[in-house]
């Protein structure tokens, strides 16, 4: 009863936390809610035993790219204005694209509930062994040269979102920190003798 309970709970809370996403109109709060919607969907992942998913949406997206978006939304200047004035022009597109989405879930709703599907006249085998030691033996067996290579995707990725981060703005005073280092104590500080009814000198 439990289960059941948890799941209807993650379940709106992520349908909840979604229409949120798209319904704010400040963007930082719409990548809140998108990290909220992301840790329901971890808590779903949990109720069907998929814990490596679970585990991919908490570590990837919610502590990567969230808070990669979250980054590019605060740092960046964009004009929001402006991009909202567009969005009439995307609606019927997303709109189709909505549908398309909806029939998917549908017809794999369906499929599911007739019964596992035979790969070749043979069922996919149930063994004991946890998913998460499974996957990681195939991660670091068969599928390795794979694996590095998406970790170079992401380290190129990464170098682009400091490159984006450090580069050259006009009228904005960069920090030099040799020069504040090698600073010395009579530069920083000026002794003043202020005589009886003047004001200080700046």
């Amino acid at each position: 009863m439990i289960q059941v309970f948890a799941f209807y709970l993650f379940a709106a809370l992520v349908l909840t936390s979604g229409a949120m996403t798209i319904a704010s109109r400040n963007p930082v709060h719409s990548v809140l809610w998108l990290i909220f919607a992301f840790f329901n969907a971890a808590g779903l992942m949990v109720l069907v035993g998929a814990e490596f998913i679970a585990m991919l949406l908490v570590i990837v997206y919610v502590g990567a790219v969230s808070v990669l978006f979250l980054f590019v939304v605060m740092m960046l200047d964009i004009d929001f204005a402006e991009l909202r004035a567009g969005v009439s022009r995307y609606i019927w597109p997303g709109l189709t694209l909505a549908v398309a989405l909806a029939a998917e879930l549908v017809v794999t709703v369906q499929a599911w509930s007739v019964g596992p599907i035979a790969l070749g006249r043979r069922v996919a085998p149930i063994t004991p062994k946890p998913n998460i030691e499974a996957i990681g033996e195939l991660l670091y067996s068969r599928y390795l040269y794979i694996f590095e290579a998406a970790g170079l995707v992401l380290l190129v990725a990464m170098i682009g979102a400091i490159v984006l981060t450090h580069r050259r703005r006009t009228g904005v005073k960069p920090q030099n920190i040799a020069r504040q280092n090698a600073r010395r104590p009579e530069e920083a500080t000026r002794n003043v003798q202020v005589p009886v009814g003047q004001g200080v000198e700046l």
